[in-house]
This record gives structure tokens, sequence and C-alpha cells, in this order.
């Protein structure tokens, strides 16, 4: 006989008998497959029947039209051992995600189209939409109730009324998904305001709502877009996440277990966003920019019931407590915790610098006025531009005009200032001698824009360098990902920081891999690579201090750890401790 999942006036139904949504999020890309398995017997244990997770297109699409479902990445597997434990599966594969995930999971590839709109019919856009669905949704298809699978919901687009009102641009993914053989029902969700609901849904199509308290006035609002049907709260916002220069976020558990006892009270479905959060491995984070421009950390773990590295929290017992009241909390013997340890201090005893490994590093692209990163071909990490300037001319302000996101200014190879995309004017000033002087600017993608009206955040300079009013022109535009250090030549020793970017290098052994957590105690900011993965941002500003390193990324026996340094150290020397510190 075929399962069922159907909305029906009344409520859900599963193979036609009433059914409660109790989910939790858990995003297959930020946590290592090795721990799926783990993450979701947590989340059966607490009493949650449904896994929901995002789709995160930039990672499946790297480059356009190649596709990558390997390791991490591997949904269906995700899915697979889901299933094995009984709990159903919520689909959410945008295109759009937000997500606190670099440019809402859209591939940055899509911002070499100056033209395209984003998020709507623009013909561009939905081309490459269409590709992706074409590869994607066979993936998941036979996942579905209907097919023997555990997927009994997908969302169509996500929060899609924070952005636009397009609504035949809703419909034509919701088509073109039963196009590709989805047959399970969809759902919209959105925060549960007028213009969001209005703008964000379509009448056939059932609408869900995202908040974090006062589900009776939420659902009260949803109700006058939807008389009828299962309430839902599709994202309840449990935990909350950091940007850097803010405070860490935290929610009283017991706030948060009285927010989601009322949900249920009311009848509601809910999903814990998030149930367990997991990492912005490598450059992946997003950014907010309303005011002003605030990227998020590398850290995902949005203070939830489940940790970043896996561990219990008193929300997660506190939820499991209320859950009880309203569902049977299955017996399910929970998995040991992943062991952490302490490698101790690592000296580093090698050191690079990075103007002095360009040739290895990139090759320079030349151009009349800078490129950006994308117009490069390249998606994340920095970008290096150099130009000679012909001279005399006197002290005035360097202009980076709309510099995304960090600027580090360097005359004739020694450091002048940097320049950031807070700051409303022009920092920094030098003078050019009769001889002219060579103008190089560094600059850090720091995450791109993942909600709201300014989603298109192209990175590197958007507009060009020059001096006061003047432009320069004719550049060499140095890609720099660093996703790959190996031929970097590494000297012997550590210098003490002399103003330019340097590689530091350490090897560490491991005699048994287990979790553990970077830190940088006198170091300023830069990304930390392990094992030729970049792992990590930090920032001494804060509030994450620490790195998570899992101990599927470590190997047995030797190891490596390169940092790349922008700002300056003062002891050449890492930590590898067996606690986080997110501030």
């Amino acid at each position: 006989m075929m399962n069922t999942f159907s909305i029906e006036k009344d409520g859900f139904k599963l193979n036609g008998e009433p059914f409660r949504i109790i989910a939790g999020a858990i995003h297959y890309f930020r946590v290592p497959d090795e721990y799926w398995r783990d993450r979701l017997l947590k989340l059966k244990a607490c009493g949650f029947n449904t896994v929901e997770t995002y789709v995160a297109w930039n990672m499946h699409e790297p480059k356009e039209g190649e596709f990558d479902y390997s390791g991490m990445l591997d949904i269906e597997r995700f899915l697979d051992i889901a299933a094995e434990m009984g709990l159903y599966a919520i689909v959410r594969p945008g295109p759009y995600i937000c997500s606190e995930w670099d440019f809402g999971g859209l591939p940055w590839w899509l911002l070499k189209n100056d033209s395209m709109a984003l998020r709507c019919m623009d013909k561009d856009y939905i081309a490459a939409v269409d590709r992706f669905f074409d590869d994607f949704m066979p993936r998941i298809v036979n996942h579905q109730i209907t097919r023997g699978g555990n997927i009994i919901l997908v969302q169509v687009e996500n929060e899609y009324g924070s952005y636009g009102d397009d609504s035949e641009y809703i419909r034509y993914l919701a088509d073109g998904m039963k196009k590709r053989g989805i047959e399970v029902p969809f759902f919209t969700s959105d925060g549960a305001e007028y213009q969001m609901l209005t703008g964000g849904t379509v009448p056939e199509i059932h609408k869900t709502a995202n908040f974090g308290s006062r589900a009776a006035e939420q659902f009260a609002r949803l109700r006058e877009y939807q008389p009828d049907g299962p309430l839902m709260c599709t994202e309840f916002w449990n935990g909350w996440f950091d940007h850097w220069t803010e405070e860490h976020h935290s929610r009283d558990p017991q706030d948060a277990a009285n927010a989601l006892d009322e949900i249920l009270a009311l009848g509601g479905s809910v999903s814990a966003y998030m149930f367990h959060g997991g990492t912005n491995f490598g450059y992946m984070n997003g950014a907010n920019d309303y005011d002003a421009y605030e990227p998020t950390i590398s850290s995902y773990d949005d203070d939830a019931p489940v940790n970043e590295n896996g561990e219990l929290t008193e929300k997660y017992f506190k939820f499991k407590e209320v859950i009880s009241k309203y569902a049977p909390v299955p017996e399910v013997e929970l998995p040991e915790p992943v062991k952490k340890k302490k490698y101790g201090e690592i000296k580093f005893t090698k050191s690079a610098k990075l103007f002095e490994n360009l040739d290895v590093l990139s090759t320079p692209v030349e151009s009349v006025m800078p490129m950006t990163m994308e117009k490069l071909g390249q998606g994340y990490g920095f970008v290096l531009y150099k130009a000679n300037v012909r001279g005399p001319r006197d002290e005035q302000k360097i202009r980076l005009q709309d510099v995304h996101d960090r600027g580090y200014i360097y005359k004739n190879g020694e450091f002048v200032g940097v320049q950031y995309r807070n700051d409303k004017e022009p920092m920094h000033s030098i003078s050019i001698e009769a001889e002219g002087a060579e103008l190089a600017v560094l600059v850090e993608n720091m995450g791109r824009v993942n909600y709201g009206a300014k989603l298109k955040d192209a990175k590197g300079i958007t507009q060009g360098i020059g001096f006061g009013n003047n432009f320069v022109y004719h550049w060499k535009n140095y890609p720099l990902p660093l996703n790959d250090v190996s031929k970097v030549d590494f000297k012997d020793g550590v210098e003490p920081f002399d103003g330019t970017p340097v590689l530091l290098k350490a090897e560490f052994d491991v005699d048994e891999k287990c979790d553990t957590f970077i830190k940088l105690p006198s170091f300023k900011k830069g990304i930390i690579i392990v094992n030729n993965k970049v792992i990590s941002r930090y920032w001494e500003v804060g509030p994450q201090r620490s790195a998570y390193v899992p101990a599927p990324f470590l190997k047995d026996g030797k190891n490596e750890i390169v940092v790349m340094e922008l700002e300056g150290y003062k002891n050449p020397v890492c930590v590898f401790d067996d606690e986080p510190d997110l501030g």
C-alpha cells in the first residue's frame, strides 16, 4: 500500500490519520557526514518525529553547470539515515534559503551577470534555477513518502514576502517541482506580518509562519490569510545567530521551552530552528546589511538544543519535557558523546609572505578598472589589486569606491591602512613621489548578504580606486581563494609581523582523532586552514574566539595548520583546546 501525506482543512494527515509535525532543523551541509547519525539520533531521542533541512544550491553547483553531492553534500544519504530511524523529512530546496549562509544559498556565479534580477521571473535567473532543479529534483523524488521514502513536505522558495511579490515566480517554482516528480504537498513560510504574508503567499499553496514567541498572536495573523488547515511554525526561533563585533546571543532555556509549549498547546505543528546549528565552515557565512554591513561568524551554534559540536544543552532537556506532554517520546539509546581533546599549544615554525607567493597562488588578470571577484571567476576568499601610479601627487585620500568588504592598502609593499565597507569616507592618505609608486589593495570577501534588498552583493572593488575625484586605471587583479596552499614556499622561522599578510604553518601529531577547538590568543584577523582545507575565519573583535575542528577533519599522525594573518600577532602560537569559546 502506498503511504500518503496530505494537508486537509482539519489538519495534516499521514495515511489518512491526524498527524502533528514536531520537527527540528539540521542542515546536512553544516555538519560532517560522519556525524549525521549522531545528530539525528539525538533529534529522535528528544521526541521529534521529523527532520527539516534547507538545500544549499551554491554548494551543489559551485561552478556553473558542475554539480557536487559528495561527502557533506550527499543529501540522499542524509535522508536515508533519517528514514532508518523512523524520522520523516521536510526539504526546503529554495532556490533561495537565507539561513545566514553566503548569498542566501544562491551561487556566486549569478553575479557575473550584471543585468540579472534575482528571485523573480527574470529569464536568465529562471534558466539557472531550471538547470539546478533539473539536476536536483530527481535525486529526492524517490525519497518521498509516496514512493517509500520519508519526505512529507517540500517548501517553495523561502520567506519570499521579505523580498518580493512575484506570484508568477512562486507558481513557476511549484509547477517546476511538480513536473520533475514532486508529489508531496508544498508550503510557503514567511514572517507573520501583513506585507510578508501578502507578498510571499499564493492561495493554492499552504502557508506557514516563522516566529520565536507570541504564538497565539502570530497564528491569529496567519489565520487571516488561511482560515482553515493546520497551523505550523516552520521556523521556531529558539536561539539566534551572531555577527562579528556583537555580543553572543543566548536565550533562556525555560523561556524557549515556554514558547514551544504555547505552539503545541494551540494545536500547532512546529520545526525548531535550529535543533542543531552546526558550522559555516570555510567562507560560507552570510551577512546582513540594513544600515550597516554585518557579517555572520563562522560558528552557527545558534544557542540550539544541541550545540555546535553535538553536545546536549539544558534547552534539549527542557524541549524533551515539553514534547512529552503532547506526544510519546521514544526510548532511544543515545550515542556515546563525541570525544573532545586538548592537543595543547602548538608553535608556528614556518612562514611565508603572501605577496612573495603570488606566482604559485594566483594568475593575474589585467584590466583597465579593478574587476570584481565574480568577474574574475572566483567565488570566495580574497582578491589583490596592483597598479603603478604616476607621480608626483600631493598627499590625498585613497578612495576605495564601494569596497566589499575589507580593503588593506599598501604603498610599495608597506602597509598604509584598512578601509572597511562601513567606513563612510576614505580613511587614509598618501603622496606619490615623482618616480611613481606601486599601489596594492588586498580585499577580503567577508560573506555575501543573505537577506533583504541588498542581496546583490558582488565582492572586491565594485566601483574603482582613486585619489580624490580621480580614478587610477590599468590594474593587475590577483584572485586569491586560498583553497590550496600546498605550493606556498614556507621558510623556516617566524619573524615579527611587518604589516603585510603572512601565512604561518605548524605541524602537529594526532594519536587519537577527537573534536577540538583552535584558539589564537594573540592573533588579530584572518583565516584558519587545517590539512589544506579552509576551516574558519577569526577576528579579535569576537564574539567567537575559537574555531571548531571536527575529528573527521583530522588525520592519524601528522597534521598541518596554516593561519593567514592580516593585521598582526604578538606570539606565534595556537592552542588546540577541548572547550569552545563563542563569547
